[in-house]
């Protein structure tokens, strides 16, 4: 951060306030301090007949790798319209009954997913702006190589886990620099 955001000012530092017990820019003329929060990122795990629906993405990071709809929460949406939104944006699809299914912290990167388990009505979907194409996946055919961010395989691991007990359930966990991801398929 080179200038407050509240009067202008060039005069920020970066160090910890007076009550405080983390570092924060803190604007020196005006006194504002700019906290930092992690973004929360939300999307569906789409399902259909037993298949899985996938997004090749279109922009970077990662382009070209598979994924499933999600991104970031907009301001003044809940978690659920902005699952509801990235599902629409990235793979044409419409879900109505939302799953709370897995919530999955990445300090290192200051993100929290939160992700529900939806299945589609009909087999409706098309690639959106942020997708090159889009497309219903058998637990065997999933392009494990190919998948774009660890947090992925961690979920679909989940889900294929859960699938093979019949018992899903809600998943809260942390990935960190150092977690390997273990598929199972």
């Amino acid at each position: 951060m080179k200038y407050c955001s509240s009067c202008g000012s060039d005069q920020i530092e970066f160090n910890i306030p007076k009550e405080d017990n983390l570092p924060r820019y803190c604007c020196h003329h005006c006194g504002m301090i700019h906290y930092q929060n992690p973004n929360i990122v939300a999307g569906c795990l789409l399902t259909f007949k037993g298949q899985i629906l996938l997004c090749r993405r279109a922009i970077e990071p990662r382009y070209g790798c598979w994924t499933i709809p999600a991104g970031f929460m907009e301001n003044h949406e809940t978690l659920e319209q902005a699952a509801k939104r990235e599902t629409w944006e990235e793979a044409k699809a419409v879900v109505n009954e939302l799953m709370l299914y897995a919530i999955v912290s990445i300090p290192a990167i200051s993100q929290v997913y939160v992700l529900f388990k939806a299945e589609l009505a009909q087999a409706i979907y098309a690639a959106g702006s942020e997708s090159l194409e889009v497309q219903l996946f058998e637990p065997k055919a999933i392009p494990w190589d190919e998948l774009a961010f660890p947090v992925i395989i961690r979920c679909l691991d989940y889900y294929l886990k859960d699938r093979a007990t019949g018992k899903f359930q809600t998943h809260i966990d942390t990935i960190y620099p150092s977690s390997q991801t273990v598929i199972h398929h």
